[in-house]
């Protein structure tokens, strides 16, 4: 039998679909059945006598033919995969010379496919304890697909996050970085939101903020020391005045200090006037008794 090549090339679509209800274009799940299919462009019958053959390759190293034009595969992994195919359509007809020939006409088609798996969760690695003005960072680890946003808010109780409520991030991996700086002490947590094109999730994070170069665990003990000290200083003060009040009572002599510092300071003035000094005191102590006898003279 002859063989020929027709002139045209076959014309087509190849149509990938899943069980999920996905609005993306071209995004499907890992470990979730494709059904592909190749839709041959025959409006006129020309080739209902034809018999087909399907070259399938779908990117990610896996081959196969088959006759059939619907095939069924599970992609494992996440990525982004090309699907190829190769149809090749062969008929017998009749030629000039009355002989019968196969005639064949091909064509290549192919999709682009990206797979993408569900966020199981996301995984926080970070401190819970830290102190003010010291720099925070967690590492958010997504189970998943590499999510389009990620959207993250401090608030005084783990709740959920509201819409419009955070401003959102995007992320080309399966991991980011939180840093944050505390000003004020106190109990904070982290309102984490990661969504990717088939799903969200959400996670939260407590922290406990102190304020800077005071831990916890002996934050107790320098207050006890400094009241301790506190009470025994009063306690001294107290008995000290106490003690220097019977003193006085029962020695109202002044000290010998006292006594040095008027004869330093009021020295001058007595070596200068000594009667009319004399005279201020025997009027403002009038019991005091006089320092010295006045002697009368008589003349014969």
């Amino acid at each position: 039998a002859l063989r020929g090549l027709a002139g045209q090339l076959l014309v087509g679509n190849l149509v990938v679909t899943q069980n999920t209800s996905l609005p993306w274009p071209s995004s499907y799940l890992t470990k979730t059945v494709l059904k592909v299919s190749f839709l041959l462009h025959d409006p006129s019958n020309f080739f209902k006598t034809a018999s087909f053959l399907y070259n399938w390759d779908f990117g990610d190293g896996t081959q196969m033919v088959t006759e059939d034009a619907v095939v069924y595969y599970n992609y494992s992994i996440i990525g982004t995969f090309t699907v190829k195919l190769k149809v090749v359509a062969e008929w017998e007809q009749a030629t000039q010379n009355a002989e019968k020939g196969i005639m064949q006409k091909t064509g290549d088609f192919s999709s682009s496919l990206k797979l993408q798996e569900t966020l199981q969760g996301i995984q926080v690695l970070g401190p819970t304890l830290i102190q003010t003005f010291q720099k925070l960072t967690v590492t958010l680890n997504f189970l998943g697909s590499p999510p389009l946003t990620v959207c993250w808010r401090l608030k005084p109780e783990c709740l959920p996050l509201e819409e419009g409520e955070c401003h959102p991030v995007s992320v080309a991996s399966t991991a980011y970085n939180l840093t944050h700086t505390f000003r004020d002490p106190g109990d904070y947590c982290f309102s984490i939101r990661a969504e990717n094109v088939i799903s969200k999730t959400h996670q939260y994070h407590r922290i406990q903020v102190w304020p800077s170069s005071i831990q916890p665990a002996v934050f107790a003990f320098p207050c006890a020391t400094l009241i301790t000290m506190m009470l025994a200083f009063i306690m001294y003060m107290t008995l000290r005045n106490a003690a220097h009040q019977k003193d006085m009572v029962e020695n109202p002599e002044p000290p010998a200090g006292v006594r040095c510092c008027c004869q330093m300071c009021c020295g001058p003035f007595l070596l200068e006037a000594p009667s009319e000094y004399l005279e201020v005191v025997r009027e403002n102590h009038g019991l005091l008794p006089p320092l010295y006898k006045s002697i009368k003279t008589y003349t014969v």
